[in-house]
């Protein structure tokens, strides 16, 4: 397999499967490009075997395997050989940047975490989940991104992811519960009235997703901060891939009852201009 091989198939998965990111992805210039939709590629199979169909041993095997598979890359190797058009692009994406990988073990922790259903009884606890879920993808993209103050870019990367999740579980409130996950904390949903199991009255409901949307705002706001660190092109990505959340976020705070009522979404032309704006404002 090529490199171009290998490439071309973690840019197919990211067209296909990234829904708000590839909008973001797509600002940057083609070596990063590819770079960043190896690391989407390899973290989606390791999403997907945590909300796959699979019992609960099958999954944990799969994701123990994605570990196993992850010391190799550390050491050198390149799990399957030529044969993973996904490791091998990660491999190469590791010879040529500062990739951590050991983000990815951590984000294999996080997907472990959904599969044995823990719940977080504090909203510390909660970061806790979304730094490792969350946080590590913005620690792995910023490997590729050119970057002042690399230290402090970091951290705020890791922030930004935060703010980035706490949106998903907000929209996704209602479609998780009848998974069976609950991800608001414990301690804030006793308070609010909303019940253990996020079955309570539909008032609380909306009062509990109020609390969570302002502070998902606040993690907005230090995590935006990495925007000024980043090259033009970086920046511009992590614009529109934050623009299209925060909007999101902004529709929930406006109406916490909307997420009961079906996914929100932005529409294909509304990513589009944000993308477009990012890409303007970076330029400034």
């Amino acid at each position: 397999m090529t490199p171009e091989d290998a490439f071309s198939a973690c840019e197919a998965i990211t067209r296909s499967e990234a829904k708000n990111f590839a909008y973001g992805i797509r600002l940057l210039r083609p070596p990063e490009r590819r770079a960043l939709s190896a690391v989407y590629a390899l973290a989606r199979r390791i999403d997907d075997i945590g909300d796959g169909d699979q019992p609960v041993p099958a999954k944990l095997a799969g994701l123990a395997e994605i570990r196993r598979q992850l010391g190799e890359l550390a050491a050198g190797g390149v799990p399957g050989g030529d044969t993973d058009p996904v490791m091998t692009a990660v491999a190469l994406v590791a010879e040529r940047y500062p990739l951590p990988l050991d983000a990815f073990v951590e984000l294999v922790g996080g997907c472990e975490m959904d599969v044995v259903g823990t719940r977080y009884a504090t909203f510390d606890d909660l970061v806790g989940y979304c730094r490792a879920v969350a946080g590590t993808i913005g620690r792995l993209s910023l490997g590729i991104f050119e970057a002042r103050e690399r230290d402090r870019a970091a951290v705020l990367a890791d922030d930004l992811g935060v703010a980035l999740q706490l949106t998903n579980i907000l929209r996704d409130v209602v479609e998780d519960r009848q998974m069976g996950r609950v991800y608001l904390p414990a301690a804030d949903a006793e308070a609010c009235g909303a019940g253990g199991e996020l079955d309570g009255p539909p008032d609380a409901l909306a009062a509990l997703v109020a609390v969570e949307a302002g502070r998902a705002a606040q993690w907005y706001d230090r995590g935006l901060e990495l925007l000024p660190l980043l090259d033009r092109r970086s920046r511009a990505c992590v614009a529109a891939m934050a623009g299209i959340y925060r909007q999101l976020l902004e529709r929930i705070s406006a109406d916490p009852l909307a997420v009961t009522r079906g996914r929100l979404a932005l529409s294909g032309w509304q990513k589009a201009w944000v993308a477009g704006r990012s890409l303007v404002g970076s330029a400034t």
